[in-house]
């Protein structure tokens, strides 16, 4: 497996991206983490399964995330970060010109790469999302809520908990201390990284009928960090959307207690793109 980190420049902030393949890929993902954590941590999990069945990867830390500059847990904006992933988008054609490209989105990352591709309609092959972030799976205490809509036109770069607990990321005790004990992963969260996000999440839920792209969607019926009904009523409402849910899962599912089956299902859905083949449900 060959890798190459590289910097580049978003909103004037250096942000940090890297890339994992093998020669001659037949693919490439581009892969967008979630809130608080950072691309490196799928380098234990997805990103060597999906380079080893002939895919490339490329990903990046969000602003205020893992390597890239930025306050932790802020972002200049919602249109910033589908900058960046357009930025990514463009290295990937860079490496790897003309190569399909499918993208790839965890948590808030779904959000995102739902949102880009409906918003800036690329050149891609399909989707695969992973409990994203279209409605949380509860209710965030209402002082909280209200302090950070006043923040968010007053201080928009105020930092505060983001309320996400280890313990609910996966049902592997292992993976919530790797987690625990990660020097890049945080818990902080900023209201530009909160109230655009929550805004575009409904968004994609009113307009899921405007994608027509092929969409895989995994979530866990326990993930107790992001709604999995809200995924399920995206998928009701598109024929584009094959949805595969866990029962009991937690929101990690690629770090999970069937995290083999997750792998399983995400290679044979792209290699399923690839050569004309569906995915069991």
């Amino acid at each position: 497996m060959e890798y190459q980190g590289y910097h580049f420049y978003c909103r004037n902030k250096r942000l940090f991206g890297q890339y994992w393949h093998r020669e001659s890929p037949k693919s490439a993902v581009i892969l967008v983490h979630g809130m608080g954590e950072h691309s490196g941590r799928y380098t234990s999990s997805l990103i060597p399964e999906l380079v080893h069945a002939g895919y490339a990867v490329f990903s990046f830390d969000h602003f205020g995330h893992g390597h890239s500059e930025g306050k932790r847990g802020h972002c200049p904006s919602y249109k910033a970060v589908l900058d960046s992933v357009e930025a990514v988008f463009e290295k990937k054609e860079e490496v790897f010109p003309g190569l399909p490209v499918y993208l790839y989105g965890h948590s808030m990352g779904g959000n995102v790469v739902l949102n880009y591709a409906m918003q800036r309609n690329p050149e891609i092959e399909g989707i695969i999302v992973t409990s994203p972030f279209l409605r949380m799976a509860f209710d965030p205490p209402s002082w909280k809520i209200n302090m950070g809509k006043i923040f968010y036109y007053i201080l928009p770069f105020v930092t505060m908990p983001s309320g996400i607990e280890p313990k609910y990321i996966s049902r592997d005790e292992r993976e919530i201390e790797k987690y625990k004990e990660d020097p890049l992963v945080h818990d902080r969260i900023s209201p530009n990284f909160t109230f655009p996000f929550i805004k575009w999440g409904e968004w994609v839920l009113n307009n899921a009928k405007a994608i027509e792209k092929p969409i895989l969607l995994l979530h866990g019926t326990g993930d107790y960090i992001t709604s999995h009904w809200a995924s399920k009523a995206f998928a009701k409402q598109s024929d584009f959307v094959t949805l595969k849910l866990y029962k009991g899962g937690y929101h990690e599912l690629h770090n999970d207690l069937e995290k083999e089956d997750v792998y399983k299902t995400v290679i044979e859905w792209l290699d399923g793109q690839l050569y004309g083949e569906r995915v069991s449900q």
